[in-house]
């Protein structure tokens, strides 16, 4: 597929992405009237679902990643060429961007903010470490053996993450980035935002260095010949 489409693709589906986290975030929050776990269920459906539909959508042109753990961790295992991966994270981070001030647009806020939401410490970047690695894990178990099955896996695992973790599951650099221009709900401060990042990218390299040994991309021996020799 030519690398243009593939771009847009990628800045189309992450400014999608975030234009759900943050929209839904703003939504959730005006409709709970305070219930703060209400909120964070309204974010968690709706940012689930949406990932689903995304990736249905976008997954045939670009991959979907909507995330640059993912592209690095793609390129790394040769899915992806090294020489595309500035411009698709060019396009998530951009993208992003964009999604978030257009939830802003939507809710009539100030378009251009910076977050004072705190999400500082070791607790909150352990969840993102594990957040991410999860995440990764889930993309790389289920691509190499269920693809069928991947976008709704993502979005299930990304829905239930924004409850077992402390962090509410960022799992994502430029996701991270983009939430530091936010002052509501979904946001983060921007002195935060480097630590979420680095733990993400360690949990990202930590589930690809584990799946490349749990589930080899190209086996040994196709598992139509391990049925014919008994062996499965």
């Amino acid at each position: 597929m030519d690398l243009r489409r593939r771009i847009v693709a990628e800045g189309t589906g992450t400014a999608l992405l975030l234009a759900a986290v943050v929209g839904s975030g703003i939504m959730g929050e005006r409709l709970a009237h305070g219930d703060v776990a209400m909120a964070l269920l309204a974010n968690a459906v709706a940012t689930g679902a949406t990932l689903v539909a995304l990736i249905l959508t976008f997954g045939p042109i670009s991959g979907a990643h909507f995330n640059p753990a993912v592209t690095l961790a793609d390129a790394s295992q040769g899915g992806l060429p090294w020489r595309d991966v500035p411009a698709y994270v060019a396009a998530q981070v951009t993208g992003a961007i964009a999604g978030v001030w257009a939830a802003h647009v939507m809710f009539a806020q100030t378009v251009i903010q910076i977050s004072e939401r705190q999400r500082a410490g070791g607790a909150q970047a352990f969840s993102e470490w594990v957040a991410t690695a999860g995440l990764l894990s889930v993309s790389w178990g289920c691509s190499r053996r269920r693809p069928e099955s991947a976008p709704f896996a993502v979005g299930l695992y990304i829905t239930g993450a924004y409850w077992f973790t402390a962090s509410t599951s960022f799992a994502n650099p430029a996701v991270t980035m983009a939430r530091a221009l936010t002052n509501t709900f979904a946001g983060i401060r921007p002195e935060d935002v480097p630590t979420f990042v680095a733990a993400q990218l360690c949990g990202a390299a930590a589930a690809t260095l584990l799946f490349r040994w749990l589930v080899p991309s190209r086996p040994r021996l196709a598992p139509d010949a391990l049925l014919s020799k008994g062996e499965a």
